[in-house]
Protein backbone atom coordinates (compact mmCIF):
# COMPACT_ATOMS: atom_id res chain seq x y z
CA UNK A 1 0.00 0.00 0.00
CA UNK A 2 1.87 3.31 -0.83
CA UNK A 3 1.33 6.47 0.75
CA UNK A 4 -1.02 7.78 -1.91
CA UNK A 5 -3.09 5.41 -1.57
CA UNK A 6 -3.88 5.25 1.68
CA UNK A 7 -4.00 9.19 1.88
CA UNK A 8 -6.27 9.13 -0.71
CA UNK A 9 -8.74 6.33 1.19
CA UNK A 10 -8.81 8.96 4.22
CA UNK A 11 -9.62 11.66 1.95
CA UNK A 12 -12.47 9.91 0.16
CA UNK A 13 -13.93 8.39 3.40
CA UNK A 14 -13.78 11.95 5.36
CA UNK A 15 -15.55 13.44 2.12
CA UNK A 16 -17.58 10.50 1.56
CA UNK A 17 -19.10 11.01 5.81
CA UNK A 18 -18.97 14.78 5.05
CA UNK A 19 -21.75 14.40 2.61
CA UNK A 20 -23.62 11.97 5.02
CA UNK A 21 -23.12 8.99 2.73
CA UNK A 22 -22.93 5.74 3.19
CA UNK A 23 -20.52 3.38 1.13
CA UNK A 24 -23.22 1.74 -0.21
CA UNK A 25 -24.89 4.70 -1.28
CA UNK A 26 -21.36 6.15 -2.51
CA UNK A 27 -20.95 2.60 -4.86
CA UNK A 28 -24.39 3.12 -6.68
CA UNK A 29 -24.17 6.53 -7.17
CA UNK A 30 -20.31 5.64 -8.59
CA UNK A 31 -21.43 2.85 -10.11
CA UNK A 32 -18.79 0.50 -8.53
CA UNK A 33 -19.27 -2.54 -6.12
CA UNK A 34 -19.50 -1.11 -2.26
CA UNK A 35 -16.39 -3.71 -1.94
CA UNK A 36 -14.38 -1.29 -4.03
CA UNK A 37 -14.92 1.90 -2.16
CA UNK A 38 -14.02 0.11 0.74
CA UNK A 39 -10.91 -1.00 -0.84
CA UNK A 40 -10.42 2.43 -2.20
CA UNK A 41 -10.76 3.61 1.47
CA UNK A 42 -8.71 1.31 3.02
CA UNK A 43 -5.92 2.26 0.79
CA UNK A 44 -5.42 -1.20 -0.84
CA UNK A 45 -6.41 0.19 -4.41
CA UNK A 46 -6.13 3.40 -6.26
CA UNK A 47 -8.59 4.36 -8.81
CA UNK A 48 -9.06 4.89 -12.60
CA UNK A 49 -8.85 8.25 -13.89
CA UNK A 50 -12.56 7.69 -15.33
CA UNK A 51 -13.64 6.20 -11.32
CA UNK A 52 -11.74 9.54 -10.04
CA UNK A 53 -14.20 11.72 -12.28
CA UNK A 54 -16.60 9.90 -11.07
CA UNK A 55 -16.21 9.68 -7.48
CA UNK A 56 -15.73 13.46 -7.62
CA UNK A 57 -19.28 13.85 -9.16
CA UNK A 58 -20.98 11.97 -6.56
CA UNK A 59 -19.51 13.92 -3.84
CA UNK A 60 -20.33 17.31 -5.98
CA UNK A 61 -16.41 18.20 -5.62
CA UNK A 62 -12.94 18.93 -8.05
CA UNK A 63 -11.24 15.85 -8.61
CA UNK A 64 -8.18 18.01 -7.65
CA UNK A 65 -10.27 18.26 -3.56
CA UNK A 66 -9.52 14.56 -3.53
CA UNK A 67 -6.13 14.64 -3.60
CA UNK A 68 -5.72 17.62 -1.26
CA UNK A 69 -3.92 15.77 1.58
CA UNK A 70 -2.40 18.99 4.25
CA UNK A 71 -5.19 17.23 7.07
CA UNK A 72 -3.26 14.03 6.81
CA UNK A 73 0.29 14.50 5.72
CA UNK A 74 2.72 13.88 9.05
CA UNK A 75 0.01 11.51 10.30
Amino acid sequence: MTDLNKFFGKKLCKLRKEKGLTQEQLSEKVGVSVEFISYLERGIYGASFETLAKIAKALDCSVKALFDFDDFIGQ
